[in-house]
């Protein structure tokens, strides 16, 4: 059965809301066979009535954590089924239940602020009345950084050798230069202990070439060491979904954006109240600097920086943010070109004191096709920013400064 035909299965208004969402037509009913199905079986699944079920949000939060969209990477009927059906439930809801499901919480507030869906909800108010959700007193996410995939295996060995021992009922006893029939021969004792000896010694001295050649792991350079370089900055993917003004500060916006990672939507404060209006920033796909030291900004922390060109006449001159290609992904990886970038792992955070972005930022630039790029300084090479499939740009500004 097609999507369209799905929405004979659901009541008025719920129904009303969803034609009135789709208005626009074409691929709000999916744009390949598999996603019509999929859009056809999320609307039956809403008709049936049970997957917004109270003892069903649980799960139904776990499915959304990695999604913006139940379907595909844009709005398709589905959503607007699924968020009628979730309004009775959000609308009695009170902050500390709601925050107990995240990521269904996030989801629900983007829908509920599409332009087409509130138009729609409008036209049967109060039924799909406009749910306010406060995301500025939402629980912290610990972020917890990722454990190391291989352990010293040294430390392995050693952690293990007392369970072998334990295990075998071995024990260890220091030797007696005497048994019970009487003491070993003079001469046989001290060739033992010359043979010993000598064997420590060249232990020693191998442990000291060692050293000497930087081949103990204790002398490993620091991740960050030698001059900063561009792919130390982890530039990715982002999807705001939710935006809002900061509560205690005219000038900024606090963000939602959806980066792809299993924890759900990162908070992000951005200064751009004066520069872009909130339409513009609704639903915009962006590029995200990812490790940077967490900051607190008048009382919200911020998870990340929204990547922008700010014109080379200045700000007033007009900001923008920076494009990714289109149908990019939530958490795609953004790179540098060049052979000594692509295929470098960024930082997993950046170094305040070190100044790396700081030192990295002025070279870069939009190019005259409006492309994001850094130049090298020095060698006045060009390294395009780009994803695996096209190169990131400004909307309009060229000769911009990238911050």
């Amino acid at each position: 059965m097609s999507a369209a035909a799905s929405l004979g299965k659901l009541q008025a208004p719920l129904r009303d809301l969803v034609i009135g969402a789709t208005e626009d037509g074409g691929q709000d009913f999916g744009k390949s066979e598999k996603e019509k199905a999929d859009i056809a079986e999320w609307i039956d699944k809403v008709a049936q009535g049970d997957i917004t079920r109270a003892e069903n949000l649980k799960e139904l939060d776990a499915q959304l954590v990695p999604r913006t969209y139940v379907v595909s990477n844009y709005f398709t009927a589905a959503d607007a089924a699924l968020y009628g059906a979730l309004h009775s439930t959000f609308s009695q809801l009170q902050p500390p239940q709601y925050f107990s499901h995240p990521a269904l919480t996030r989801y629900f507030d983007h829908i509920q602020s599409r332009p087409s869906v509130r138009k729609s909800a409008e036209k049967l108010s109060p039924a799909f009345s406009l749910v306010s959700i406060d995301f500025t007193n939402a629980p912290t996410i610990e972020r917890k950084a990722p454990e190391p995939k291989k352990k010293d295996k040294a430390a392995k060995a050693a952690a293990a050798a007392p369970t072998e021992a334990a295990a075998t009922g071995s024990t260890s006893k220091p030797e007696t230069a005497e048994t019970e029939q009487g003491k070993a021969p003079k001469k046989e004792k001290k060739e033992k202990e010359k043979k010993e000896g000598g064997a420590q010694a060249k232990a020693k001295d191998g442990e000291g070439k060692k050293k000497e050649k930087g081949g103990g792991k204790a002398a490993a350079p620091a991740e960050d060491a030698g001059e900063p370089v561009p792919s130390m900055i982890d530039l990715r993917v982002g999807h705001i979904v939710d935006v809002k003004k900061h509560p205690d500060a005219d000038g900024l916006y606090v963000e939602q954006i959806d980066f792809g990672e299993e924890t759900g939507p990162r908070t992000v404060v951005s200064g751009l109240v004066n520069y872009v209006p909130i339409e513009k920033m609704q639903d915009k796909w962006l590029v995200g600097v990812c490790n940077l030291k967490p900051a607190n900004m008048r009382g919200v922390k911020s998870f990340a920086m929204v990547l922008c060109a700010t014109s080379k006449d200045g700000k007033e001159a007009g900001i923008e943010l920076i494009d990714p290609p289109p149908n990019s992904k939530p958490g795609e990886r953004i790179y540098f070109e060049g052979a000594d970038f692509e295929n470098a792992t960024p930082l997993s955070q950046l170094n305040p004191k070190k100044k790396i972005f700081e030192t990295i930022q002025p070279g870069f630039i939009t190019l005259d096709s409006r492309e994001a790029a850094w130049v090298n300084p020095t060698t006045k090479s060009v390294h395009r920013i780009r994803t695996k499939d096209a190169v990131c740009t400004a909307p309009s500004l060229v000769g911009a400064s990238l911050s």
